[in-house]
């Protein structure tokens, strides 16, 4: 079952299948490349004088016809063209990657289709030490977007040690969320609604060190607990992305 989550409902897209296209220009005819034409003709069996949908994930939907379903290079003939602002609030994720990349790579799809703006892979000293393929992760992004129809890619920065993060301006409010026994207030009362932006960061499956709470601390993020009870990695980045959303 498919839930549609409303937090500004930005435009009310036929239905039409939804393709990523990352250069769109301001001709009115373009080509898909061979992975989307394979799937256009020959997946969807999709005709001349069908309609599809294109984005470039920088807020750009065209509509568009098929006028020569070729297998290898489709060609469209761009029928609408619809510009949709960013989101004015900045919603960030700071999150360790977790050793079972399964894991995630269903952080990041479950993020994209919430709506975070960026998401930063942290370097924590507790980090499992892996080989992080970031092509590999942005088409987990594209599709997500993709199937929850929307038209802005969150920004998927390059893994980044944890003290990077902390030196980071433009956020105007920064939360580390850890699992030490200290006087914490839960993320969904701390959270300012309406904010500009806002960062929260999730450590690696054995949390934080206390010296990563410390100098998150004294760079000015609040110590914040996501619940009574201990949570995943990924889950935990879930739930944070959601309250993030949710006080847009």
């Amino acid at each position: 079952m498919t839930y549609t989550l409303c937090y500004k409902p930005i435009i009310c897209f036929m239905n039409l299948p939804f393709f990523y296209a990352d250069n769109i220009d301001e001709g009115n005819a373009v080509a898909l490349d061979e992975d989307n034409s394979r799937h256009v003709v020959s997946v969807l069996r999709m005709q001349q004088g069908e309609q599809l949908h294109l984005t470039d994930g920088k807020g750009n939907l065209l509509t568009a016809t098929i006028i020569d379903p070729h297998k290898k290079k489709c060609r469209l003939s761009i029928t609408g063209r619809h510009f949709t602002q960013q989101p004015v609030k900045k919603t960030a994720i700071g999150i360790s990657p977790v050793k079972n990349l399964v894991r995630f790579e269903w952080f990041l799809e479950k993020a994209t289709e919430i709506g975070i703006s960026e998401i930063f892979p942290l370097i924590c000293s507790r980090t499992e030490k892996q080989h992080f393929r970031t092509g590999r992760m942005k088409n987990v992004l594209i599709s997500a977007m993709l199937q929850s129809r929307q038209t802005w890619l969150p920004v998927l920065h390059e893994p980044v040690k944890i003290e990077k993060v902390f030196e980071l301006d433009g956020y105007q409010q920064k939360f580390i969320a850890h699992c030490k026994q200290e006087d914490k207030k839960n993320l969904g009362a701390v959270l300012i609604n309406p904010a500009e932006s806002q960062l929260v960061l999730i450590g690696p499956e054995g949390d934080f060190t206390s010296g990563e709470i410390s100098n998150a601390l004294q760079a000015g993020f609040i110590a914040v607990a996501l619940g009574q009870t201990r949570l995943r990695t990924e889950t935990a980045g879930i739930l944070a992305a959601a309250l993030l959303r949710n006080a847009v």
